[in-house]
This record gives structure tokens, C-alpha cells and sequence, in this order.
């Protein structure tokens, strides 16, 4: 198959790409590194991407920038950040990558598990999780010539316990290549409308 991988350069993106090499043609493409390069905060720049890389067989997104801040001094601009990059971002990605998806294609999305394990200072990450995965669910059913959906939820990284376990405080960690194993079952399996959960 032929696979286009967003965010390929960070550490759930290297771990998938890494995977799915192993048996597919992979491509990448990310804001600064790759084989593309894409802002996902843009129609032009998106289609100019998929318009690079032609048809395809399945779009992995590992791409995606959240407001991390306390809910008392969060301004409406603040929650936009999540709303205009992992959100509609991601939602861009599937709206004009289905055009370029062969029969049978699929598309897999990133949340994460604060969709529904909320932390303190994560609520645009929680709403807008939850977002991604409800476009998800009603996008699978309206998916045409045989494409899926799915979205990929990972609890936090080990590689990243360092840097961001103090604000998931009790939370077990997962390591990358096993989340990147989801991202298989995704591209490679028969489901859609679901949302993996690699939480423990």
C-alpha cells in the first residue's frame, strides 16, 4: 500500500511510519520535516499535498497542536488553537483526503485519552478529542467506495513521562511502538468508526 503519514517526524508518527515501512511505501509529510511539507490549518496547502502525492491507499494523521492552560484565564483565542490545528486540522486532512483515497482506502486520526479522562489544564485537549473522535463515528458511515475511518486514542508515552508526567499524575504510560501497533490495525485491518485505545 501506498501511505501518507502526517506528523511523521514527532514520536508516535516515527514510531508508525517505522511500522508501517516494514511491509508498505511510506511517505511523510509534517510543517518542517518530511518527505512534504503541509500546514494542516489550511485548505491550500493540504491540497497541494495531496495533489504532490497522488492517490493513495490510507492517510495516517499523528499531527495536531492543543492549548494547555488553566480554565480561568483560557481566552476564546486560547481554545482556538485546538479548534484550527488538531481538530479541523485532522478534519481537513479526511474532507479532501477522500478524494485521493483508492477503493478500500482508509484514514486514521489521533486523539487521546483525555477525551474522557480529563487532567487540570487540558480542557480545550478533552474537548477537542472528544471531537475528533464524534467526526469519526459519523464520517464512517458516509465514507464511500469501500474507505474507512478510525481514530487512534493513546494514553501518555513513556517517552514523553519526563516532560509532561507531572500533569498526568497516576496515569500508566504506554511506549511508542506499541501505539504505533493501533495504526497497523487500522491501516491494515477491515474495522471503521472505531476508536483504539492504548491506555495501558
Amino acid at each position: 500500500m501506498k501511505i501518507l503519514v502526517i506528523g511523521a517526524s514527532g514520536t508516535v508518527g516515527r514510531a508508525v511510519a517505522s511500522a508501517l515501512a516494514q511491509r508498505h511505501e511510506v511517505l511523510s509529510a509534517g510543517r518542517e520535516h518530511g518527505d512534504y511539507r503541509v500546514d494542516i490549518t489550511r485548505d491550500d496547502s493540504v491540497e497541494a499535498l495531496f495533489k504532490a502525492t497522488g492517490p493513495l491507499d490510507a492517510i495516517v494523521s499523528t499531527a495536531g497542536a492543543l492549548f494547555f492552560g488553566p480554565l480561568g484565564t483560557m481566552r476564546p483565542v486560547d481554545f482556538e488553537v485546538g479548534l484550527q490545528n488538531k481538530l479541523l486540522g485532522q478534519v481537513r486532512l479526511a474532507l479532501l483526503g477522500q478524494h485521493v483515497l483508492r477503493d478500500g482506502g482508509s484514514i486514521t486520526l489521533t486523539t487521546g485519552i483525555v477525551a474522557e479522562e480529563p487532567i487540570r489544564h487540558g480542557t480545550n485537549a478533552s474537548a477537542v478529542n472528544a471531537a475528533v473522535e464524534g467526526f469519526v463515528k459519523g464520517a464512517a458511515i458516509e465514507l464511500l467506495r469501500g474507505q474507512r475511518i478510525n481514530a487512534i486514542s493513546p494514553t501518555l508515552l513513556t517517552e514523553s513521562q519526563n516532560a509532561y508526567g507531572a500533569v498526568f499524575p497516576g496515569f500508566e504510560t504506554v511506549p511508542a511502538v506499541r501505539v504505533a501497533q493501533a495504526y497497523v490495525r487500522s491501516v491494515e485491518g477491515a474495522q471503521t468508526g472505531r476508536v483504539y485505545r492504548v491506555w495501558q
